[in-house]
């Protein structure tokens, strides 16, 4: 299978885990299925098998590493590199989604409040937690990452 196919693969099948935290959080399947360690450790798995075949079998990019930010960069040549690259965002942003939808309902803060939230941190990552955290404080609930 080549990296294109993968790639659309993962894509696609994480979508359904998205549609559920942001239009069936409560569900008993999404609390099962998408709230559980189950679709975060397929992706993990999946980043493991590309970052070891770029780390040890020569799928990466000759002088890439992490001690430098050009060596990162030289990692972004290398297909493999990147795709594992990608399933590492998929996989953390999937959590975060998870942990927003998790914690507003323990603060009870509402499906249309987190939703937004939800899209952008499905998108652009970092910038939906911040939009939580913004809800957070609005709805006087602080930033504390302590459950309650």
């Amino acid at each position: 299978m080549n990296l294109e196919t993968v790639y659309i693969i993962v894509n696609i099948s994480i979508m359904p885990a998205w549609a559920l935290l942001m239009f069936a959080p409560n569900w008993g399947f999404t609390k099962k299925f998408v709230q559980a360690a189950f679709m975060p450790l397929i992706l993990a798995a999946g980043y493991i098998y590309f970052l070891g075949w770029s780390m040890f079998f020569g799928g990466g990019a000759d002088g890439s590493g992490m001690g430098s930010l050009s060596a990162v960069m030289v990692l972004f040549d290398s297909p493999v590199s990147v795709l594992g690259g990608w399933i590492h965002y998929l996989a953390f942003d999937l959590f975060v989604g998870t942990w927003i939808v998790r914690d507003g309902q323990r603060r009870g803060i509402g499906a249309l409040l987190r939703f937004p939230c939800l899209v952008f941190t499905f998108i652009f990552g970092p910038i939906g937690l911040a939009m939580y955290f913004l809800v957070r404080l609005f709805k006087g609930e602080g930033l504390s990452l302590a459950e309650t």
